[in-house]
């Protein structure tokens, strides 16, 4: 019996009956020699971290678009957090850790430029409509390497389950879904106080009076609640005063910070160049990088310029915007 074998079978023995067991999977679209060390959902987790567009995750927005200052939340910031936080409930269900942790470090390789304001704009003008989640399915589908990355089937339905009215199929996908809501709302908090948009007095009362006072107490009790509620449970669950608390304290979040806050002035700047690299490229396929013109003879220009923009950094966003539509300076040779 090889490692691998040795922690299937551990995970047999200690995982609860609701657990996803690695042995169990529904396996790859494309068949695979296993690993001798790593269970199938440990290959997958690793697959994803060593990818280029899960290091890109770093220098797209959040929800600050180009913020003054080194500790505001990225892309790639969000996602550790989603994953510390999903690992923690999977943990005190007993459920499958490797496999959470997969999908929590997925479910975002497919975000846009600038943030929700990028996938806005891309689904407003793209024909074949644009939803990050979908994305991030086909970035591990397809786009990576070229070829894409062969998760299991477990993984790519948490990934593209994580939102919404979505369910995904396994607990330890539908852990993500909170996971993703209890991180957004609290370090948004955060940063929304340390840009001045926010401050304690400002907290909705009856929130803070269910959830917590501080950024860790909040956290806490969300998590606490959600492992106490779906305990020995085909489910995962909150607490109705808990999840009302939560819901009320992600609206004011929408309220006052994610749509017209001071912070946000930036954003229609942001999606006139999505709209203008997007417009650019569909009238000039023939200029995207050779890795994405192979897709020609698979999908129609939209689909393929849409894959090129979102899979763009903030930086390189406005870079290539400078590049097409900023003339350079002028000097004797």
């Amino acid at each position: 019996m090889n490692i691998r074998e040795q922690t299937e079978r551990l995970e047999q023995e200690v995982l609860s009956s609701f657990a996803q067991l690695c042995s169990k999977s529904r396996g790859r679209s494309r068949e695979e020699k296993k690993c001798e060390i790593r269970t199938d959902y440990q290959r997958d987790r690793d697959r994803i971290i060593h990818s280029k567009s899960f290091r890109r995750l770093k220098h797209k927005t959040q929800v600050f678009i180009t913020p003054e200052g080194d500790h505001y939340r990225t892309r790639l910031t969000h996602t550790l957090e989603v994953a510390q936080i999903a690992r923690t409930i999977a943990r005190g269900l007993r459920l499958n850790e490797d496999l959470t942790e997969a999908i929590a470090l997925g479910h975002d390789l497919g975000h846009t430029p600038f943030g929700h304001a990028g996938e806005y704009v891309l689904n407003k003008i793209c024909p074949h409509g644009f939803k990050h989640y979908e994305q991030s399915l086909r970035v591990v589908d397809i786009l990576e390497n070229g070829k894409g990355m062969n998760l299991t089937y477990e993984v790519r339905d948490g990934i593209v389950n994580h939102t919404g009215d979505h369910m995904a199929s396994t607990l330890e996908g539908q852990i993500i879904k909170y996971a993703d809501r209890i991180a957004y709302i609290n370090h948004d908090i955060d940063d929304a106080i340390r840009g001045g948009i926010l401050n304690m007095d400002n907290m909705p009362k009856h929130c803070t009076e269910i959830l917590g006072e501080s950024h860790g107490r909040r956290i806490n009790t969300m998590i606490t609640d959600i492992i106490y509620q779906s305990q020995n449970k085909n489910c995962v669950n909150m607490s109705k005063e808990v999840y009302q608390a939560t819901m009320d304290l992600r609206k004011f979040m929408f309220d006052t910070v994610y749509v017209g806050s001071t912070a946000k002035k930036e954003e229609q700047k942001a999606q006139n160049i999505v709209i203008e690299l997007y417009d650019y490229f569909i009238k000039y396929p023939e200029k995207l990088p050779q890795e994405m013109g192979i897709l020609f003879d698979k999908e129609d220009k939209h689909r393929i310029v849409c894959d090129y923009i979102a899979g763009m950094t903030d930086r390189y966003a406005i870079q290539k915007f400078y590049e097409i539509f900023i003339p350079a300076s002028w000097r004797k040779v």
